[in-house]
């Protein structure tokens, strides 16, 4: 049996995570953190699961893992304070807002020899992985560019503070399908260039980025990463990419697994989502990974390459040039 805690309930993803800590026979769901009484008590009394005041009363309940879901810029002191108690983690994305902070989890995680996972999910779904196969096997030849989309809702709350989220749309919905290119192509981003603004919403960060990137392979690569969808769009958003290479083109959706329902008695449209659970396939992967002390599906250091992107991306727009990534990275 597995013990493990959510730290925060700030991130909109921690109710899907807590429903699949409560789904997994192997896990027992310690409880909920948050400093937020109102907040985290209702979670907790949501889920059944005891309510902490605070990230030490969870961590001295003596966990075996915890999952970060609070707000970006708290992560790194809250996974500090798990690998000091000897906790894996499973941090929400993106892992920080500086690459500094992310080189302090990743130490810390190691110095203490516990797990330090980033929550990208979208590995984990099935159509991602039949995709990476097939470009791994070089059914489609050599890959030469990718056509990304990671277009969202506007979340609000503190993902438009800039001091919290670390920034906006870019931040936020740059990282997932970065991360997938890099796994695919086993390269590294070694150029950004962005257009970056505020177009849609009265917000005090970005809401629309278009990123343009050079692998060290020579792929060419573009990602839109806008909060475009209005707030009736029927899903969160969308996660595809168009993979052109010398023998083919390869289309992937995450979320393609839906049906559109037409309902007379609700006189309304909706999309009705049948089929893989990616958030549930991510946290039995970590679980199993802290269960077993195998690898986690995807690391800290993952995390923080996918995240320089996105700051690359953020000094590129306010530059009006392309930015090297070792710029961001230090290198």
């Amino acid at each position: 049996m597995v013990r493990i805690g959510i730290m925060s309930f700030a991130h909109v993803h921690a109710p899907s995570y807590a429903s699949c800590l409560k789904s997994l026979e192997n896990v027992e769901f310690v409880g909920v953190a948050d400093p937020v009484e109102a907040r985290g008590r209702a979670a907790a009394e949501s889920f059944g699961v005891r309510y902490f005041p605070d990230y030490d009363a969870l961590l001295g309940a003596h966990p075996d893992a915890v999952v970060i879901c609070s707000e970006n810029v708290n992560h790194k002191d809250i996974a500090l304070a798990a690998a000091k108690a000897g906790c894996h983690v499973l941090c929400e994305k993106p892992i920080a807002t500086t690459v500094e902070d992310a080189r302090a989890m990743i130490d810390a995680c190691s110095r203490a020899n516990v797990k330090l996972a980033t929550a990208f999910p979208v590995r984990n779904a099935p159509p991602i992985l039949r995709a990476r196969e097939i470009v791994r096997n070089g059914d489609i030849g050599k890959v030469l560019a990718i056509n990304g989309t990671n277009r969202g809702k506007m979340p609000g709350g503190w993902f438009v503070d800039p001091v919290l989220a670390g920034g906006g749309a870019v931040m936020d919905h740059t990282v997932h399908v970065t991360d997938l290119m890099r796994w695919f192509l086993d390269q590294e981003v070694t150029t950004v260039y962005a257009e970056i603004g505020t177009r849609i919403y009265d917000i005090p960060v970005d809401d629309c980025g278009v990123l343009n990137m050079k692998f060290s392979g020579g792929v060419f690569a573009t990602l839109d990463a806008s909060w475009s969808r209005p707030q009736s769009f029927p899903t969160w958003g969308d996660v595809t990419m168009e993979i052109v290479g010398t023998e083919g083109v390869l289309y992937v959706d995450a979320f393609a697994q839906s049906f559109i329902a037409y309902d007379g008695r609700q006189k309304g449209v909706a999309l009705r989502h049948w089929g893989d659970n990616m958030d549930l396939l991510m946290v039995k992967s970590f679980v199993k990974a802290v269960e077993e002390g195998g690898p986690v599906f995807a690391t800290g250091e993952d995390g923080m390459h996918a995240m320089a992107v996105a700051l690359g991306a953020y000094r590129s727009s306010k530059l009006g040039r392309p930015v090297e990534l070792k710029e961001i990275l230090g290198q």
